[in-house]
């Protein structure tokens, strides 16, 4: 398959390029493109045949369920069922943005597009292109995000490339993504609302939006099978090629702690990369990433930064935790689930 990439404008997205990427939507084709968190691979949501060619592009369990992206509510009484009124102040607060509502979901929807769940994800993106590309379509797209299955998300059209080139018909490059973390989950069909993905739209946000919010233990790092509703629950997610060490604990006791393992490491021979919050650390890894100074910076370039020690041909990258309050939690939740190791000092 050759893959047709062009040159989009965020904030001006070109009708062109649009027509051109839903037309390959509406002939059944897949399309990568970005939302404000990372890029997706799209197909029409309501198109089994087509929603299976995401699956094959990424080599994507069957049973993993997608995320249907919409560009007004209206399409929601389509695709779900049962809306319960403690999503209207979601809607209202958070939609167009990174937040996806779990609901369930009608008969139009495919078993391939809410792997097998008689549930479905929703989520309205802020991105204008993610926008334009829904609306122009004319149906719903379910959008995974575009990589190969457990590896990084994408936060650029050059990590999709990398990943996906010959694997989709389309990739529009609309530079990089704003928020770099995959959407907030919350599912909506238990009686209390239930937290199942950390994103940018924090707990204590929708907590102060809606009251009571129950936590999903996989969050935390207590994995269960039972936990399927979201994407990214049931199986390995964000690991890079190299080993990932992740080190928690106090800031004095972390650094010391990722010395230590680099000096072990570099006498085996290893070529060790580090991912940490201080700009003035130093030691004998052989690439030193400075990571961001706030959340917003951290999350944006967490997936890119996974992928630079990738490139960079490390054999272990040891990352520095961080408080898993607030987009922190997202963050953590992240790093958890890619870790090989994970220490805590």
């Amino acid at each position: 398959m050759k893959t047709e990439i062009y040159q989009i404008d965020e904030v001006n997205p070109q009708s062109f390029y649009i027509k051109l990427a839903s037309d390959v939507i509406t002939g059944g084709g897949t399309v990568a493109f970005p939302t404000e968190t990372v890029y997706g691979i799209g197909a029409n949501a309501l198109d089994y045949k087509a929603v299976k060619k995401i699956y094959e592009a990424k080599g994507r369990h069957s049973d993993n369920p997608l995320i249907v992206h919409i560009h007004e509510a209206s399409q929601l009484k389509k695709i779900a069922v049962s809306i319960p009124p403690i999503s209207e102040p979601l809607i209202r607060k958070f939609w167009p943005g990174p937040i996806t509502l779990i609901f369930k979901k009608s008969h139009a929807v495919p078993d391939a597009t809410s792997g097998g769940l008689d549930t479905v994800a929703i989520r309205m993106p802020r991105s204008n292109i993610s926008l334009a590309l829904i609306k122009e379509s004319g149906c719903p797209i379910a959008a995974p995000s575009a990589n190969i299955s457990g590896k990084p998300s994408p936060t650029s059209a050059d990590h999709v490339i990398k990943d996906l080139d010959g694997k989709v018909n389309m990739i529009l490059d609309g530079g990089n993504t704003e928020i770099g973390i995959e959407s907030t989950v919350i599912d909506l069909t238990e009686q209390i609302p239930v937290l199942l993905r950390p994103g940018a739209v924090t707990l204590e946000a929708i907590q102060n939006t809606i009251g009571e919010v129950n936590i999903d233990p996989s969050i935390l790092g207590n994995y269960s099978e039972l936990s399927q509703k979201s994407p990214g629950m049931k199986y390995n997610h964000y690991s890079p090629n190299a080993q990932l060490i992740l080190v928690e604990g106090s800031e004095s006791n972390k650094r010391k702690k990722i010395g230590e393992l680099v000096e072990k490491l570099i006498i085996k021979n290893k070529k060790v990369g580090v991912m940490t919050t201080d700009k003035s650390f130093q030691c004998n890894a052989h690439l030193i990433k400075f990571m961001g100074s706030n959340y917003e910076s951290i999350a944006r370039d967490l997936f890119g930064n996974l992928r630079f020690a990738d490139y960079y041909g490390v054999d272990t990258i040891i990352v520095e935790g961080i408080d898993d309050k607030e987009m922190g939690l997202a963050i953590m939740n992240r790093l958890r689930k890619a870790a090989d190791i994970k220490v805590v000092t």
